[in-house]
């Protein structure tokens, strides 16, 4: 699929929530709904290219329409909470939050996602925790409304930013007070909203509360719309996400073995860490890391791409190098002495993450734009390089460098400038690691408030 289509569905979409993102009066919400399926089958073969590139998505596949498992309805005394997270981030995310929601014992959740790597991951985690995992339901009123019905929630919860005008009706109908959590904005979507003038802003209306991620998203909000009194800043819930089991020596060690990472010498190698890349961003990393090998440097690449499906790209990339390289998703060991290895696969980056001398942090150099997540990294202690383009996380990133735990690079020859300045100064890589651990333990805490304030306006 070219470019372009790509871009296609993604703008179809993209228009369809942020220009006719207004679910009252009716005449727009039946005007939402006239434009939705012509908008669906013109991004249809978007999606489902990408349905055949990542697979995973024939299970529950039912539920994109709407027919979930019924459920019977909530025990009396019981409130039960439609709980949406998208992908994987936001899957692993919420976890706090559910088990704050649910010490009153008399919370049950009902989660689902949107993604399937974000589905087969919220069934491992949570399947014995919550009341039952789906899959979103496309925002048509047909399949929005067989889903409510088999649901049945007494609240709804959405993440980040996700405005879903049929599902928010349905609340709206049924008197369901719906949260919008670790509520965010990028800069692209902010410019789009205020173009819709009051739409926006009645929109945002339907929420009984949005919990900011930062107080620069909580102001953003309330100037498209969002009443003042009901937008707060606790904090962004990642923070709250549980970090991995620290490696000890001995765990380290194995998994520097495991990699073919191992040196038969007593000094370790230096690990480069390209964390949820996109593309051109491996191509760059590679560069750097067979030029600091040809200079003598023991530098090892450990690459994680975003998506785990573009796992043949980069095989097609480093079959054209002459490091030796390792590919995860083979399922066979490392033989000999690995130069690079991918990590092709799914949910293991935090883990991985921990043999790491240095990461940069993907989807923050051009073309790519939006940046991927610094706060797991961060948090393990790992010093940090970013791109200008991270747009997604700018506050956080502008906290971690002001903080001294990451720094900025602007193009590929600053990243290789970063890259040798670091891999010379292991005081000023020591001095990142702990900056960015401390940082990570003071932002904690914001699942438990925003649960409590949830339950609390429950109660009213």
């Amino acid at each position: 699929m070219s470019e372009y289509q790509n871009k296609t569905g993604q703008t179809m979409f993209t228009l369809l929530k942020h220009v006719i993102s207004h679910c009252y009066p009716p005449s727009m919400i039946l005007l939402y709904r006239f434009i939705f399926l012509p908008a669906l089958v013109i991004a249809l073969p978007y999606y489902l290219f990408r349905m055949w590139r990542r697979g995973g998505y024939g299970k529950s596949f039912e539920h994109r329409f709407g027919r979930f498992r019924r459920l019977d309805a909530p025990e009396s005394g019981t409130t039960r909470i439609w709980l949406q997270a998208v992908s994987v981030g936001e899957v692993l995310a919420v976890g706090p939050l559910i088990e704050h929601l649910q010490k009153s014992n008399h919370v049950e959740i009902v989660l689902t996602t949107t993604t399937s790597t974000a589905y087969a991951e919220a069934r491992k985690r949570y399947a014995n925790q919550v009341l039952s995992v789906g899959v979103f339901p496309l925002d048509f009123w047909l399949f929005s409304r067989l889903a409510w019905k088999r649901i049945q929630p007494d609240a709804i919860i959405l993440t980040e930013s996700e405005l879903w005008p049929e599902h928010l009706h349905q609340a709206k109908q049924r008197q369901v007070p719906a949260y919008l959590v670790n509520a965010r904005i990028s800069d692209t979507s902010f410019r789009r909203y205020q173009k819709l003038g009051t739409l926006a802003g009645r929109l945002l209306t339907k929420f009984s509360a949005i919990y900011a991620a930062s107080e620069h998203d909580a102001a953003r909000f309330v100037k498209l719309g969002a009443a003042a009194a009901a937008t707060h800043c606790y904090g962004s819930i990642k923070m709250d996400a549980p970090l991995p089991e620290a490696l000890d020596q001995q765990s380290r060690d194995a998994l520097l073995r495991e990699f073919g990472f191992a040196t038969i010498t007593d000094q370790q190698p230096f690990i480069l860490l390209g964390s949820s890349t996109w593309p051109g961003e491996e191509r760059l990393l590679i560069d750097i890391t067979s030029r600091l090998q040809s200079e003598g440097q023991d530098v090892r690449l450990l690459l994680v791409p975003r998506h785990a499906e573009r796992g043949p790209e980069i095989r097609r990339l480093l079959q054209k190098q002459p490091l030796a390289w390792h590919q995860r998703s083979s399922g066979a060991p490392a033989n000999g002495d690995v130069m690079i290895y991918l990590a092709d696969t799914t949910g293991e980056l935090s883990r991985l993450s921990q043999i790491a001398d240095l990461a940069f942090i993907g989807k923050s150099l051009p073309p790519n734009d939006g940046g991927q997540t610094p706060i797991d990294a961060a948090g393990l202690g790992i010093p940090l390089l970013v791109g200008p383009n991270m747009t997604n996380f700018k506050l956080i990133v502008t906290s971690l460098r002001q903080e001294k735990a990451a720094r900025l690079v602007t193009d590929g020859a600053s990243l290789e400038q970063a890259i040798r300045e670091l891999l010379a100064d292991p005081t000023t890589r020591q001095a990142m690691s702990q900056a960015g651990a401390d940082w990570h333990t003071r932002n904690r805490g914001s699942s438990q408030r925003i649960a409590e304030s949830i339950l609390v306006d429950l109660k009213r």
